[in-house]
């Protein structure tokens, strides 16, 4: 089982900076990517940013240049920096594990963590 933790939302005022961190815990022996999902009331859940197991990063066209992914494999951890916060950018968010395995046989899976809030004001 594995489980995913995300902690760092809140509220901040527009131009304003949060990082979140999400930290994997469990029985993990690879995974594909691991990225930054956000949802806002009535919205369908986005891809943030994403960040493959080999370092490469993606991101949504909305937050380039304002939000950095990085990770820090010895602590199980993925962040994400978001800097020049806008209303906009208001949601849950969300951490996923994508094309985890246990084993080397195992069969892959995706997992989330529970969402965090953050909520930007104008």
């Amino acid at each position: 089982q594995v489980q995913l933790v995300e902690s760092g939302g809140g509220l901040v005022q527009a131009g304003g900076s949060l990082r979140l961190s999400c930290v994997a815990s469990g029985n993990i022996y690879s995974f594909n990517a691991m990225g930054w999902y956000r949802q806002a009331p009535g919205k369908q859940r986005e891809l943030v940013a994403g960040i493959t197991r080999g370092g490469d990063t993606n991101y949504a066209d909305s937050v380039k240049g304002r939000f950095t992914i990085s990770r820090d494999n010895a602590k199980n951890t993925v962040y994400l920096q978001m800097n020049g916060l806008k209303p906009e950018d208001t949601a849950v968010y969300y951490c996923n594990a994508a094309g985890v395995r246990s084993t080397p046989k195992s069969t892959a899976r995706d997992y989330w963590g529970q969402g965090t809030q953050v909520t930007v004001s104008a």
